[in-house]
């Protein structure tokens, strides 16, 4: 007797597999939970995936094709917001799995997950250079990273959007970016002043102590491996000690990752939370709190990369800390820019804040434009036309060419 599968079987395991990943982190998932939410067997997944690696390779490729399918039928900007939105609003889960997860996978499939992407890029560029062929290369590329970035702060909501108020609010975003001007002259009009830590009142750490080397070397190893990949011995000989030294300062590798994590996000909340204590208004707090971001990621792309991808490492007390700062400091801009946007609703102030965290996120990480002198000017430049505020046309921009 021939047992036959279900048509659509491995699709629909792959989507599953992703939402999974998505919500709990690729380390906390096994392949009993992706079969039982499959409703099919442990030994039944394994006919059609040799294990999680796989799983995790083939559900990222299923997003990143149908954006490449997409962006193939692009002949204009709008057309180009289009394939983005809907590819972020069908596809949610590529965003964390791209910027989180699949750093994990072997480093043949993450180069060709990124060769992927610069090719989908090129594709992007093409557009919009098409019709603004005044844009030099590098600067049209930086807005259409930016633009695909800014599609994967959906990823992020705990809560999915109606998907068509997400898809509209998406092309107005990418429509509003791809439309920027990321040149000096341009910015000079809307450049805000990144702040100097100092002056808030915040002295730019100096690691001066043993313990505060290690939290500063956990932050960048764990960034840029992953919290598997770390060992103590690692995270020892990068402030000069023996790994069973770390002990001293650290209970665990674990202990040093809350900790680290910690220390960051104080910062993060002194140094933004100064810049809207010290200004006059809500629009004026916005612009203010946006620079202090802006100069915070610049200085900290390590612990930020580290927020997005080792919170799920956390032990679930420092979990639920950690996501409860996040909430609440989303909350706070969300609550700013309805002030001085107030026809936006709850929902796309929402869409547009997370739209401007992973926008500023990617960039300070995303070489070469992380390398751009002028990066923190683009970035300011940028996440104003995200959030839609005064001299940025509202985040409505004419009809693209």
């Amino acid at each position: 007797m021939v047992v036959r599968r279900p048509p659509g079987r491995r699709a629909q395991i792959l989507a599953v597999a992703a939402d999974r990943f998505h919500r709990s982190g690729y380390h906390q998932v096994s392949m009993a939970e992706v079969a039982a939410g499959a409703g099919i067997t442990a030994p039944a997944l394994y006919r059609h995936f040799r294990g999680k690696p796989e799983l995790l390779d083939r559900a990222v490729r299923l997003g990143l094709d149908a954006l490449a399918c997409g962006l193939r039928g692009a002949r204009t900007t709008r057309d180009l917001g289009a394939a983005l939105a809907a590819v972020a609003v069908g596809h949610r889960p590529l965003g964390t799995l791209v910027q989180r997860d699949a750093r994990l996978l072997p480093p043949a499939r993450r180069a060709a997950l990124r060769r992927e992407l610069r090719a989908d890029v090129a594709l992007m560029t093409a557009v919009l250079r098409a019709g603004r062929p005044e844009l030099p290369g590098p600067d049209a590329e930086l807005l259409c990273w930016s633009a695909l970035s800014a599609c994967t702060g959906l990823s992020y909501q705990s809560a999915a959007p109606q998907p068509r108020r997400a898809e509209a609010v998406l092309r107005d975003l990418v429509a509003a970016v791809l439309a920027a001007c990321p040149g000096d002259a341009a910015l000079a009009t809307v450049r805000a002043p990144v702040p100097d830590p100092v002056a808030h009142g915040t002295p730019e750490p100096r690691p001066q102590a043993r313990r505060e080397e290690l939290l500063a070397a956990a932050v960048r190893l764990f960034h840029q491996r992953g919290f598997d990949n770390v060992s103590t011995d690692q995270l020892g000989a990068a402030v000069g000690i023996s790994g069973p030294s770390v002990y001293r300062h650290f209970d665990s590798k674990a202990q040093l990752l809350a900790a680290s994590l910690v220390r960051s996000r104080e910062r993060l909340w002194q140094e933004v939370d100064g810049a809207f204590a010290a200004a006059a208004g809500p629009e004026a707090a916005l612009v203010a709190g946006l620079g202090a971001y802006v100069g915070f990621a610049l200085r900290n792309g390590d612990y930020l990369g580290a927020m997005l991808s080792e919170t799920e490492r956390l032990a679930p007390p420092d979990r639920r800390v950690a996501v409860d700062f996040r909430r609440d400091f989303l909350r706070i801009w969300v609550g700013l820019l309805r002030r001085v946007r107030p026809e936006y609703d709850a929902v796309e102030a929402r869409i547009r804040v997370h739209a401007l965290f992973a926008l500023v996120n990617d960039g300070v990480r995303n070489r070469p434009h992380s390398a751009r002198p002028d990066l923190g000017d683009c970035l300011l430049h940028l996440g104003r036309a995200v959030l839609g505020l005064p001299g940025t046309d509202g985040g409505r921009v004419p009809a693209p060419r």
